[in-house]
């Protein structure tokens, strides 16, 4: 192993064995922030009758209640995760589908979920026969994507790509003034669990050409958050900043697969391409912002000597998320082992300004429509969240404690995202987990 290389046992402790010292430093700060921006008058509910929800180490306590579609005798059904339990919300309360929640304003919202809550608080006859165990459940996409769109902000993730691309100048002239994005593929965003095959396409040796067509030989992970919106804007009106949160129904974990020999010949002069678009996994559980709102926080201050938002990008309020979020990578001959972790408040743009920014000149969004916030870095080596970051480019090869090393993806790795909120006196609420196995993939068209 490497001096610089980390990653993670089961216990929490760094490969080599020794605490984390900067995140350390970095979480004890986070908490601090938490701690200021959290909503005074959110009172959860202390206990749930099913039991596997009381258990301090549960991704799905009562006060998280996040939303799923599964399939329960052979229909899509809308879920709320509990425990290790799957409650049918369609029986209970008569819902169809998530993007019918997605579609909702926040007080209608927020009042479903307190009628959530309520029926899980206190057992009621036959309420057990609404639960499905999660385990063997079939859990499928929250909802059809009718619009993908991905940003790019990290300033963190975004400084060290652009050293290794441009070292003269690794940030362009606007990344300080506006939230970055691309439009992305929503038919290639596919639920955790699904395999991912290696993709074909033009490479290069040298810069200047030329290329050559076959697969992808850098293929890379980067850990995002997803945002699924609603209820959305009509065509032509712009969504204020100060309301965009109201836009924001919920997040999910998000990997956003890369070929990044692909990607740097194609990327220039409008972006990526397909190197991006053969696949997006996402996690089943979206985690709704009601259950982050004690988790919202001020977002770090900019530096000294960097521009102040344009007023219709000031927000006025917290609207950073303080979430962990871990990358674990697991080989054919290995188990999975941390290799990162970073936190989403370390972003230099929020959602809400991403939201605002994506509406400003008049783009309709829509309920069920998702954005990736980009990768998600911080500012060490061990909060890096790619492969192209934590080895620069290949030139740091990671160590894994089997003795095997990784520059980019093989075939038969396993990438698994998990992500969690935690702060003093409150409960912790997880995401569950974002998998994907990348497979062999064809030799030609």
């Amino acid at each position: 192993m490497t001096d610089d290389a980390q990653g993670d046992t089961s216990d929490g402790r760094s490969l080599a064995g020794a605490p984390l010292a900067a995140e350390t430093d970095a979480r004890a700060g986070e908490e601090s922030r938490l701690k200021a921006g959290c909503s005074q008058d959110w009172l959860p509910h202390k206990e749930s009758w099913v039991e596997s929800a009381n258990d301090p180490a549960s991704d799905f306590p009562i006060e998280n209640l996040p939303f799923a579609m599964f399939e329960r005798d052979g229909s899509a059904r809308l879920g709320v995760g509990i425990g290790d339990q799957i409650l049918d919300a369609t029986a209970a309360f008569g819902i169809g589908c998530m993007k019918d929640v997605m579609a909702m304003r926040r007080p209608s919202r927020a009042e479903l979920r307190s009628r959530i809550g309520a029926l899980l608080a206190k057992q009621t006859a036959g309420a057990e026969s609404l639960l499905t165990p999660m385990a063997g459940a079939r859990l499928l996409l929250p909802c059809e994507i009718g619009d993908y769109s991905d940003f790019y902000a990290s300033i963190h993730h975004a400084t060290n790509a652009g050293k290794m691309f441009r070292p003269d100048n690794p940030l362009l002239p606007n990344y300080k003034w506006l939230p970055v994005g691309y439009h992305g593929r929503a038919s290639s965003i596919v639920v955790s669990g699904m395999p991912v095959r290696r993709p074909l396409g033009q490479t290069v040796e040298n810069p200047a050409g030329p290329p050559s067509f076959g697969l992808s030989r850098r293929m890379d992970y980067e850990v995002e958050l997803g945002a699924f919106l609603g209820p959305g804007n009509v065509m032509g009106e712009a969504i204020p900043a100060s309301e965009a949160c109201d836009h924001l129904f919920g997040v999910c974990l998000l990997n956003d697969w890369s070929a990044r020999d692909i990607q740097s010949w194609e990327y220039q002069p409008l972006g990526p391409f397909l190197a991006k678009s053969f696949a997006t996994s996402i996690s089943p559980w979206v985690v709704t912002m009601e259950a982050l709102e004690p988790f919202r926080c001020a977002a770090e201050a900019r530096p000294e000597g960097d521009p102040q938002p344009l007023p219709y990008l000031q927000t006025g309020g917290n609207d950073a998320l303080g979430i962990t979020l871990e990358v674990w990578l697991g080989t054919a001959r290995s188990e999975p082992v941390r290799i990162s972790r970073s936190n989403f408040a370390r972003m230099y743009w929020t959602l809400p300004q991403m939201v605002a920014h994506h509406a400003s000149n008049g783009c309709p969004l829509k309920p069920g429509d998702l954005i990736g916030s980009g990768t998600v870095s911080g500012p060490e080596k061990e909060n890096r969240g790619c492969l192209l970051e934590l080895t620069w480019r290949g030139t740091e090869p990671l160590q894994l404690p089997s003795g095997e090393t990784r520059r980019f993806l093989e075939d038969g790795d396993e990438v698994i995202l998990r992500g969690y909120c935690e702060a003093p006196g409150l409960r912790r609420i997880g995401f569950g987990e974002c998998r994907g196995t990348v497979t062999a993939g064809r030799g030609s068209v």
